[in-house]
């Protein structure tokens, strides 16, 4: 009876929506249960950290100032393409000068379905976590949301068999699909032609063109590139740039979830209130120091006739033909 009754659960669940509420509430009433299966770990590591001996303290603090130097090199380094990306920006009139807002959560949960991989996150609904919210850790891009509870969400990995991300080649912005192969290990590009300029090293980035991932972050890198002059297309495999099976703390992205439309709107009322302040910083220091003969130079100017007149004039003659143009 309990074997039926258990096939009977997996068919409903996999075929209605009815069992949904309750996962739901099952899983708020369960998360206590996690948090109380995480105490003997944290308890762990906080008696290791006691016990730990000065030696290897002082061996982990040298690793770390040296670690911490590279670090501030490295910083410095994208601190000036930064702004040279925001000068950049800002001479094209671009809209979209502001980064990403990020939420930190922490892993306490693996599905053990060994088909599926899918993660569980300390972070829900209360906190504004919603379906298809971008999951990231240090290193690159891991998933997406595809269940939200009131105090934690599921994310589905980008290893997962059913789940695909546009990417393209930061070396030359070759687009392609990467695909999950069900491997933690590896991704697959599909339906790159045979001839394509890919090859191995290559670094993958999210493309952005789903609507669904931010544009610019790291995917994977390509391991394999495998041509057959009989096949049309090539086998490329790549490598999660993420550690999918390793990272406990991740980053929620809260991305511009504006439609393509709203941005055209906003760039155009924020061109306009350039506009504006460009011609009001003009005409109001233009003013104060300018002569009766300045205004009317370019007056004239935009008038053709006038300007082969004024030019061969005699010294007296252009300020009579100024005054006849700017009246």
């Amino acid at each position: 009876m309990l074997t039926v009754f258990s096939v009977a659960l997996m068919v409903v669940d996999a075929r209605f929506e009815v069992l949904k509420p309750l996962r739901s509430h099952l899983a708020q009433v369960l998360s206590p249960f996690y948090w109380l299966a995480e105490r003997p770990v944290h308890l762990w590591e906080s008696v290791s950290q006691q016990f730990s001996s000065r030696d290897e303290l002082l061996a982990e603090n040298e690793k770390l100032k040296a670690e911490a130097l590279l670090l501030q090199r490295r910083l410095q380094k994208l601190a000036t393409l930064t702004e040279q990306n925001v000068r950049l920006r800002e001479l094209l009139n671009s809209a979209a000068l502001v980064d990403d807002k990020v939420l930190v959560s922490e892993l306490i949960g693996i599905d053990p379905n060994p088909f599926t991989h899918r993660i569980l996150i300390d972070k829900g609904e209360k906190d504004g976590v919603y379906l298809g919210q971008p999951v990231l850790d240090a290193l690159g891009l891991m998933g997406q949301v595809v269940e939200v509870m009131p105090y934690a969400a599921r994310v589905l990995l980008l290893t997962d068999s059913t789940h695909s991300i546009p990417v393209q080649v930061n070396r030359n912005g070759l687009r392609a699909i990467a695909i999950g192969t069900g491997n933690p290990e590896r991704l697959e590009l599909r339906h790159v032609a045979d001839t394509a300029d890919i090859k191995e090293g290559d670094l993958l980035v999210s493309s952005g063109l789903g609507q669904r991932f931010p544009a610019g972050y790291p995917v994977a890198t390509v391991k394999e590139v495998i041509h057959d002059s009989g096949q049309p297309f090539a086998v490329v495999r790549a490598v999660p740039t993420a550690r999918l099976n390793r990272s406990r703390y991740l980053l929620l992205v809260f991305s511009d979830q504006r439609t393509p439309e709203q941005r055209a709107v906003d760039a155009a009322l924020a061109q306009e209130a350039v506009d504006r302040e460009a011609t009001g910083s003009a005409g109001g220091a233009a003013a104060p120091g300018a002569t009766p003969a300045a205004p009317a130079a370019p007056a004239a100017a935009k008038v053709p006739p006038a300007a082969p007149r004024v030019a061969p004039a005699p010294a007296p003659a252009p300020a009579p033909a100024a005054g006849r143009e700017a009246r």
